[in-house]
């Protein structure tokens, strides 16, 4: 058996109730090596990092993504159960929803498609990238040595192609679809806890904001708005007099646009992207967006103009109508830290280098890469915790608090020097090299680029 770190044995083995004994032995050394390799994570490259480790032949490595009988769910359930105990219970947890596109290229690969490259494009020009499109939730954790919340992926869906799934003979579900499904999955899993769930323009959608509203006991939805919204008084009370329908939606409102320059503003400091502060400029209004077959919902909607000049006017909306605009306002901007772990993911788990093709293989291999991002941020936060912070200066980038990469060369380091040399040339040959060599050895091996 492969003998794990103190800081990482506990979290890896609360994993173990997704797999058969042997499978999860193989799926220890996937996940070890995958931390550990440099550049590709094809599970060819992550194999013959520990090569030294591995029992078996390779291809039974390959199967554990391809043949082997267990649930990304299982392991999502876990993970995000082992995220949530770092947030009081008395605290809203905080979560993101956003897509992002990895390249993916082949002719038999499942469910690529061509999409929309977030990443690339501006607004003036649309760049489209074939791959696979993968919805996210992610938790947002404030860890005490980062003044940003990192967020933590736990739920990972793939949205397929319309003509996939016409082939398949199932619905067509929509990123919007996917990400109802993948928090009613959280709702469901964790019933006492309150979710505050931000999404980007792409969600700012009137359905999601029914969902939300549909389980507004356990859930909040803050999301950008349409400037040009359709909003509406609530409908009038039935007068009791019998005939005629009742009126769904009261008088028509302006919209947002058109309230906005009749409107005094109100002045704020909120908490701003990047974990900074920022002053701001407000306008809010409680009211009820209609649209035809969704029906009348309540919400608050926020304008917000930067007093620095650094960011264009936005419009963003609660589905809690009592939130305070500012508090609307500074969750919002926690939702950047999303994007912040997509950058880190392509960077240093080599995101878009996997060649998966299979169904299997390719609906396991990218949930598990977004994973181990969080699994990696949990393993450094427990080294912190421990007073083993790391924080890796150059002359030419100081930096005042860790980042992922700093995480994963701390994680890096722990498993090369108490796992993979002890395990490989046994402790006494360990002992025996020059301590500074030692020292020289480790840096290099972890180093991240």
């Amino acid at each position: 058996m492969l003998v794990l770190p103190k800081a990482a044995e506990p979290l890896i083995a609360r994993l173990s109730v997704a797999f058969y004994h042997p499978t999860f032995q193989r799926f220890i050394l996937l996940t070890v090596g995958a931390i550990l390799a440099m550049g590709r994570r094809t599970v060819t490259a992550v194999v013959w990092t520990v090569r030294s480790l591995m029992h078996g032949h390779v291809s039974s490595y390959h199967r554990v993504f391809s043949r082997s009988p267990w649930s990304p769910w299982t392991l999502a359930r876990v993970l995000a159960a082992i995220i949530l105990e770092l947030i009081p219970e008395d605290q809203p947890v905080v979560a993101s929803a956003d897509d992002t596109t990895a390249l993916h290229k082949g002719k038999n690969v499942y469910g690529k498609g061509c999409h929309h490259d977030a990443v690339r494009s501006t607004h003036t020009h649309t760049v489209w990238k074939w791959g696979h499109k993968w919805v996210v939730l992610a938790i947002h954790v404030r860890f005490p040595f980062a003044k940003r919340p990192w967020a933590l992926p736990v739920l990972v869906a793939l949205y397929k192609p319309e003509e996939l799934n016409k082939q398949e003979g199932r619905r067509h579900r929509t990123p919007i679809d996917l990400t109802k499904g993948l928090m009613a999955a959280l709702i469901h899993w964790f019933p006492h806890r309150k979710f505050v769930l931000l999404g980007d323009g792409g969600y700012a959608s009137h359905d999601l904001a029914r969902f939300a509203h549909r389980h507004r006991r356990h859930l909040t939805l803050i999301s950008r708005f349409h400037a040009d919204a359709n909003l509406y008084a609530p409908p009038p009370k039935p007068s009791g007099k019998k005939g005629g329908r009742p009126r769904k939606k009261g008088r028509k409102l302006l919209a947002p646009q058109q309230v906005v320059p009749r409107s005094k503003r109100t002045r704020a400091t909120v908490s701003w992207y990047g974990g900074g502060q920022r002053r701001i400029e407000y306008v809010s209004q409680g009211s009820h967006w209609y649209k035809g077959g969704g029906g009348l919902l309540p919400l608050r909607w926020v304008f917000v103009h930067d007093l620095d000049g650094t960011h264009r006017d936005e419009y963003f909306y609660s589905t809690d109508s009592d939130l305070k605009p500012a508090e609307i306002v500074s969750l919002f901007t926690e939702r950047w830290s999303i994007e912040v772990t997509f950058q880190e993911v392509r960077e240093h788990l080599g995101f878009e280098t996997t060649k998966p093709w299979t169904a299997k293989s390719v609906l396991r291999g990218g949930p598990c890469l977004l994973g181990l991002f969080s699994l990696v941020s949990l393993i450094y936060a427990r080294l912190a915790k421990a007073g083993r912070l790391t924080i890796r200066k150059t002359p030419w980038y100081d930096k005042s608090e860790p980042t992922f990469s700093d995480a994963l060369y701390a994680v890096r380091r722990l498993l090369w020097s108490q796992t993979v040399l002890k395990q490989a040339l046994g402790d006494a040959a360990v002992s025996k090299l020059p301590t500074r060599f030692t020292a020289f050895l480790l840096d290099r091996l972890a180093a991240v680029g």
